[in-house]
């Protein structure tokens, strides 16, 4: 069994997002999924102000919307202001189904965790 890489697992999270924003009847202007790049998305709805989506796929299924660097967010929040734009964080839970202490594995069964997104900037 192949474990997935750092990349593969943030693929498959920022799919996982991007499934959920497509149904909310967003367009995506911008996508980039290269890791530690952002954002991830960058989307438009006609009558709304631009969004900035960050994604952060972790092997944390109980909390994975608290997987942000506070610190970090601070400076991008500013680069958001400066475009009028929103922020929002998707932190996405992916685990082994078996047992959470196990890497996730290429076509093997997974938990995922993702509920809403962290309104950063509203």
């Amino acid at each position: 069994m192949q474990v997935l890489t750092q990349q593969e697992l943030h693929n498959l999270g920022m799919n996982i997002v991007g499934e959920k924003l497509q149904k909310m009847g967003y367009e995506f202007v911008a996508i980039n999924s290269q890791l530690k790049k952002h954002p991830q998305f960058v989307l438009y709805k006609k009558g709304e102000p631009t969004i900035f989506v960050l994604v952060k796929t972790v092997h944390n299924i109980q909390n994975p919307s608290e997987e942000y660097d506070a610190i970090w967010m601070e400076t991008f929040k500013e680069h958001a202001k400066k475009q009028n734009a929103k922020v929002w964080f998707a932190g996405v839970g992916i685990a082994n189904a078996e047992s959470v202490e196990n890497p996730v594995f290429k076509d093997q069964p997974y938990y995922v965790a993702f509920n809403d997104f962290v309104k950063i900037i509203p």
